[in-house]
């Protein structure tokens, strides 16, 4: 089966933006969603508590720029989403937020210059598991690594997938559970079909390593449960 377009995808957000806008169920689908975004914000401040700058990679709604306001006010701001509706929304929610500069990017980080040495932080949030080939993830890893300053970190909260079968089996099994305790399995069902028509995940350690293998200093993990991790890795000083 050959994966959804770009413009697929964009399609899809641009009609979801509501959904997206609420801090602890705008990603109800993704489990411990609050925790890993409390996480996040909390592990950007205190490894990069003098940053000025924040790239936000697919940011949807806003929600990461705006949980990490909460922990570091008044930062420059920068929104990457393909969906305009979502943009317009994360702009109007994150220009509230802070006093710093808001800048707008519609497109595809792929395709989106960054240039070096820009940004303290960067937050990618259920947006990487849609690259496709490892050469592609390389290369955005690599151009998000290099668009930070030094001593600057990248935190990421992504759907992830196991390398043996049996243990993404297992995970898979979990994951179902949860949605269809969530609503019903006719929304598990939902879910699973977008999923595989959508994404292409990769497991935690193959994202890890390539972190290492890209120039990042030190990987963390922050939290894992099933399909689903919050990671990161801080560029040396």
């Amino acid at each position: 089966m050959s994966k959804s377009t770009i413009e697929q995808i964009r399609e899809r957000f641009d009609g979801d933006v509501e959904r997206f806008s609420n801090l602890e169920t705008g990603q109800s689908a993704t489990i411990d969603a609050p925790l890993s975004l409390a996480l996040i914000a909390e592990a950007a401040a205190r490894v990069t508590p003098a940053a000025s700058s924040l790239l936000d990679v697919g940011c949807g709604a806003g929600n990461y720029a705006l949980k990490i306001l909460e922990r570091l006010p008044n930062l420059d701001v920068t929104l990457i989403d393909l969906s305009r509706p979502m943009l317009d929304r994360a702009v109007a929610r994150v220009s509230r937020a802070t006093t710093g500069r808001v800048t707008a990017l519609q497109g595809d980080v792929r395709e989106l210059p960054l240039g070096g040495s820009q940004f303290d932080l960067i937050c990618a949030a259920a947006v990487l598991h849609h690259l496709r080939e490892a050469d592609e993830w390389r290369r955005v890893f690599s151009k998000l690594h290099t668009s930070l300053k030094a001593g600057g970190s990248l935190w990421i909260s992504d759907l992830i997938e196991h390398t043996d079968p049996r243990i993404q089996s297992l995970m898979w099994e979990r994951y179902g559970n949860y949605l269809s305790q969530l609503k019903d399995a006719a929304y598990r069902d939902h879910v699973f079909d977008y999923i595989t028509q959508e994404d292409s995940p990769r497991p935690l350690m193959f994202q890890l390593d390539l972190l290492r293998s890209v120039g990042f200093s030190d990987v963390e993990i922050l939290h894992k449960n099933s399909c689903f991790a919050a990671f990161g890795g801080i560029k040396s000083a």
